[in-house]
């Protein structure tokens, strides 16, 4: 059963009582890994093998996503800056405990490839923080090995 979440905006990714920041580097230029985050929102299931459904909604304004273990997030995308930002927050989830939720990929250049930074940025119940703070290391290695993948996807010669 789907419910819906406290509504934040972009500034939560500072607030949020849980962030979880991440980053990697990828031989992709921003503006491709720009493109294959925003505007290829159907691939992720290809690179991120957490996420097993991504369905761009409402003409591109925001997502349905399903992940492996059977949640479910209807999202809003709330920031869409080519070739350096893509964050989106969650409406509706099946969740458990999670309040809030705002995911945001900055991209910056860095040389000829692009430094890819990912905050989760998260409100919930204290049996839910507790998840999460474990969860921590998981989401990084799940994190790094996403944009390993995506990079290949990215810089791989056509066939």
């Amino acid at each position: 059963m789907a419910r819906r979440l406290r509504t934040v905006g972009l500034e939560f990714t500072e607030s949020a009582p849980i962030r979880l920041v991440f980053a990697a580097e990828v031989a992709a230029p921003p503006d491709v890994v720009y493109r294959a985050l925003a505007e290829d929102v159907a691939s992720w299931p290809s690179w991120f093998t957490a996420v097993t459904r991504a369905t761009p909604t409402d003409g591109g304004a925001g997502r349905e996503v399903r992940l492996r273990g059977g949640v479910r997030f209807r999202e809003t995308i709330v920031a869409a800056e080519p070739g350096e930002r893509y964050a989106y927050r969650v409406d509706e989830t099946n969740a458990p405990g999670l309040r809030a939720l705002v995911e945001e990929w900055r991209l910056t250049a860095d040389g000829t490839g692009t430094r890819v930074q990912w905050t989760f940025a998260a409100d919930g119940t204290g049996p839910f923080r507790s998840v999460l703070g474990l969860a921590r290391l998981g989401m990084g290695r799940s994190f790094r090995d996403a944009v390993r993948r995506l990079d290949g996807r990215l810089t791989a010669p056509a066939a």
